[in-house]
Order: C-alpha cells, then sequence, then structure tokens
C-alpha cells in the first residue's frame, strides 16, 4: 500500500525557484566581496566602463572582469549598455556598495561572512560531536569585516542618535565621565566619543589579544590616546575600576557567560553610572523572525555567534537569544534596578540603557 503523501507539482516547482534564487543569491554576494576586495564598486562609482576600461583601472585582468561584471548586471548590482559595452553602477546603488563610511555600506558585513565560512569543517563536526568553534579558528576576514561592519554605526549613529536619546549618558561624557567599553574589539566606538567629548576617560577591554595592539595603534593615529587606552582582559572576573558609564556593543549575546559579565558590569559601576547595551533586534519566539532579517541571524548564529560561545562551554544564546525579555531578566538578576529600551530606528539593532 503506497503511503507516500501527494507532492503538489506547482508548490515544488515555486520553492525550488526559491532554492535557486537563494543559491544565486549566494554567487551573488561572492561576487560582490570578490568586487569589494578588489575595489571594483569604487572604480566603477567614478564612471561608468568596459571591462577592459575597468580592467585597466583596477589593475586586474581583464577575462575576470568581464565575467565579474556579467555576473554583477545579471544580478542586477550594474547596469549594461550593449551598443556601448559599459557598465554602470547606478548612484542610488552607490551607498551600499561604494560608500564605506556611509550607514547602509554593506561591505563590511560580506567581508565579515566570508570569514564566518572559513571554519566550516570544523563546524560541521561540532553538529555531530557538540562543542563550538572558537574565535582562533576564524581568518583576518572575519574580523576585518566585523571591524568595518560596526565602524558604520560609530561614524553614522553613535553621536548623532545614541547619544543624545541617553540625556544622562551624554551629560557624563560632556562633564567628564570614566568609561570603560567591554568587549572593545579594534577600539572605534570609544575613539570616536573621545574625538567628541574630550574631557571623559577612557579604556576598552577585550579577551581578543590580536585586536588591542590595533585599538591602541588606531587611538594614536586618531590623537586620543592621551584619554584612550585599551587593554587584553578577561572581565568575567572584575572590573579594574568603578566607572560611570560602561558600554558593550553587541557583546553579551555572543558572551560565553553572559549572566556573569552582566553581574560584572553591575558591580563595576558607580551608584549613579549607567550601562548602555547595544544588541540584536529580534523577537522572542521564532515566528517573529521569520524573513529575510531573521535567516540572517541565524545564520550568523550557527557560523559564529552561538559557536564561539559553545566552544568555551557557554550558554550559547546566539544571534537571536537576547530579545527585550531575555536581557530584562538577566540584567534584573545581576542586579539592575532598571532596563530602559532606547527608542530607535533601526532593523538590526535594540539599544538599551540600565541603571545599577
Amino acid at each position: 500500500m503506497n503511503t507516500q503523501p501527494s507532492v503538489d507539482r506547482a508548490k515544488t516547482d515555486v520553492f525550488l525557484g526559491k532554492v535557486l534564487s537563494d543559491t544565486s543569491g549566494l554567487t551573488t554576494t561572492i561576487m560582490a566581496i570578490i568586487g569589494d576586495r578588489l575595489g571594483l564598486f569604487t572604480h566603477l562609482a567614478k564612471s561608468p566602463a568596459t571591462s577592459a576600461q575597468l580592467a585597466t583601472r583596477a589593475d586586474i585582468n581583464e577575462r575576470y572582469a568581464r565575467e565579474w561584471l556579467g555576473a554583477m548586471a545579471s544580478a542586477g548590482y550594474v547596469e549594461y549598455e550593449p551598443a556601448s559595452g559599459r557598465f554602470t553602477l547606478p548612484t542610488e546603488h552607490l551607498p551600499v556598495l561604494a560608500q564605506e563610511s556611509g550607514p547602509v555600506y554593506v561591505g563590511g558585513m560580506h567581508q565579515m561572512l566570508a570569514g564566518m565560512i572559513g571554519p566550516l569543517d570544523q563546524l560541521i563536526q561540532t553538529f555531530k560531536h557538540g562543542g563550538g568553534v572558537p574565535q582562533s579558528a576564524y581568518d583576518h576576514n572575519m574580523w576585518e569585516g566585523l571591524d568595518r561592519h560596526t565602524a558604520r554605526w560609530y561614524e553614522n549613529l553613535l553621536i548623532p542618535v545614541w547619544v543624545p536619546a541617553m540625556p544622562e549618558v551624554k551629560a557624563k561624557l560632556e562633564r567628564g565621565a570614566l568609561v570603560a567599553d567591554v568587549g572593545c574589539g579594534r577600539g572605534r566606538a570609544l575613539i570616536k566619543l573621545a574625538l567628541v567629548y574630550p574631557r571623559s576617560r577612557y579604556v576598552g577591554y577585550d579577551m581578543f589579544e590580536p585586536t588591542i595592539a590595533l585599538a591602541n595603534g588606531y587611538a594614536q593615529a586618531a590623537g586620543v590616546a592621551d584619554r584612550v587606552r585599551f587593554e587584553c582582559c578577561d572581565v568575567s572576573t572584575g572590573l579594574p575600576e568603578q566607572y560611570d558609564v560602561i558600554t558593550t556593543f553587541d557583546v553579551i549575546h555572543d558572551a560565553i557567560d553572559p549572566r556573569g559579565l552582566l553581574r560584572t558590569i553591575h558591580q563595576g559601576l558607580r551608584s549613579d553610572g549607567r550601562y548602555v547595551c547595544l544588541d540584536i533586534n529580534c523577537a522572542e519566539r521564532l515566528e517573529g523572525n521569520v524573513g529575510a532579517l531573521g535567516s540572517l541571524f541565524y545564520g550568523f548564529s550557527v557560523l559564529y555567534c552561538m559557536t564561539t560561545s559553545l566552544s568555551g562551554h557557554g550558554e550559547g544564546l546566539g544571534t537571536v537569544g537576547l530579545p527585550e525579555g531575555k536581557l530584562r531578566e538577566l540584567s534584573l538578576e545581576a542586579g539592575f534596578s532598571s532596563v530602559r529600551r532606547v527608542p530607535l530606528e533601526n532593523p538590526f539593532n535594540n539599544l538599551y540603557e540600565l541603571q545599577p
């Protein structure tokens, strides 16, 4: 007796079309990563070009330029004029592909994704045996991409949007505060704050040693090393001082021990201090995360956020593991008296201001 369910071929064809579209999107993203790495979008942003002209400008092989342009034109990233053989990067595409300092640039995120898939074989083993992939398994693309991706926040949102939305934090920075950034990475946030609020003093802590030397170098180059320093430090056992303001930018959901980290931050705040927590904008339940952004977040979780936490036998919250309700639960458990969600129009992040 045949117990196989009947198949609606039309629905299968529709789903096949979706899978092919998703797979095409993957190859398009890889082509975009190549274009970003070689500066091809930047060259096209100057003026339209044939494949030969682009090859000359970018100092690359013409045959590869021709094939890359074909891929980008087929995907709708660039426009093609058959009569002249020239390719154009539309003005509306410039902020996304060629303006690195702008708020919607994706090159950093794409490079970060290239780094995330580096230890793919190691990740597959974790599916079979548990555990996780440590940070040390990821190559420079992960860290450079992360730095470039988050730099958009600090250049476009931190000073004009986020700080003004927290008046008490802004007042402390203006008067002169002692500020700590936990999980500081390459230090972009503190350097930006130090340039705008020179009366305050800043220290960044990160467990990942390679970033600290870079952060201190960036501070020197920006001329703020007199008021900003960076230290390699695991703050899970405590912070060395008490601070007026402590910040974490996209850190808590990655943490091995988010509960312990929040307790440490609470203990490290002065009685009238403020804790600023930026994290992922996600829903409490799976059905609230369905869609393109949710699938991106779940992918990042498996490829990096969850697995690096699990590699240290951590909680493994993952990219979508810290919705507002969860943060409130953990923060109150850590001893914070209040949690305020700062109003933002931002599909990627939530911002919170917490009091001890």
